[in-house]
């Protein structure tokens, strides 16, 4: 074998080790992050609903920005947590695939964003709370990331992530009752900017240097 081809299968190795442990890392924290929910979910049973209330996002309250930290892990009943947790595994799995750490930091884009224009367009006499926001966010950064990143695994799960789950975009429009559309499309905003923000930065050719003429 020459070295050449040697190179090119060391890098090939390494690259599908990063790719296995990027996977790895997204899988264990988004199982977590559903734990969580799920953990939640119970004590606010028990509760009679009392943290949905209390921390969630309540418009043009002043109480209700605490929301924006904890509405994404709250939900009105087990139900409304079971429709967001399929969606939220696997987009949050695609999302953490090949950066956890922008992965992270487009999770906290996200919910900032998410949560300061639902606050910003919420009636203040609702409250509202959910992982949804999370939901069109990783939805908005994996598409998004694809159109910026240039990578080819990046537009390929872009395409495919686009394909399986277009139709949760009728979720941004303000047609259904007791749905927090404001939720739905400040969060995809969010990701949209995520990926902008995380973005690979393209390293520019190095520069020639020619000689002045006197």
């Amino acid at each position: 074998m020459s070295d050449y081809s040697g190179s090119r299968f060391e890098s090939a190795k390494r690259g599908a080790g990063a790719l296995l442990s990027g996977a790895l890392s997204a899988l264990i924290v988004m199982v977590s992050m559903l734990a969580v929910m799920w953990l939640v979910e119970g004590v606010d049973f028990f509760l009679g609903g009392a943290l949905d209330y209390e921390y969630g996002i309540r418009g043009w309250d002043a109480d209700g920005l605490l929301g924006i930290l904890f509405a994404p892990f709250l939900h009105v009943g087990f139900g409304h947590l079971m429709a967001n947790s399929l969606p939220l595994l696997v987009l949050g799995f695609l999302a953490g695939l090949r950066d956890i750490r922008k992965f992270l930091w487009a999770s906290v884009l996200i919910i900032f964003i998410g949560g300061i224009g639902t606050w910003l367009l919420s009636d203040p006499m609702t409250y509202t709370v959910g992982a949804s926001g999370l939901v069109f966010g990783y939805f908005g950064f994996i598409v998004a990331r694809g159109v910026f990143d240039h990578r080819l695994l990046d537009i390929m799960i872009a395409i495919g992530v686009g394909v399986a789950y277009w139709g949760i975009l009728a979720g941004v429009l303000p047609n259904q009752p007791g749905i927090s559309w404001q939720g739905h499309l400040f969060g995809l905003i969010g990701g949209v900017v995520a990926a902008w923000v995380l973005r690979r930065k393209r390293e520019l050719p190095p520069a020639t240097s020619y000689p002045y003429l006197g």
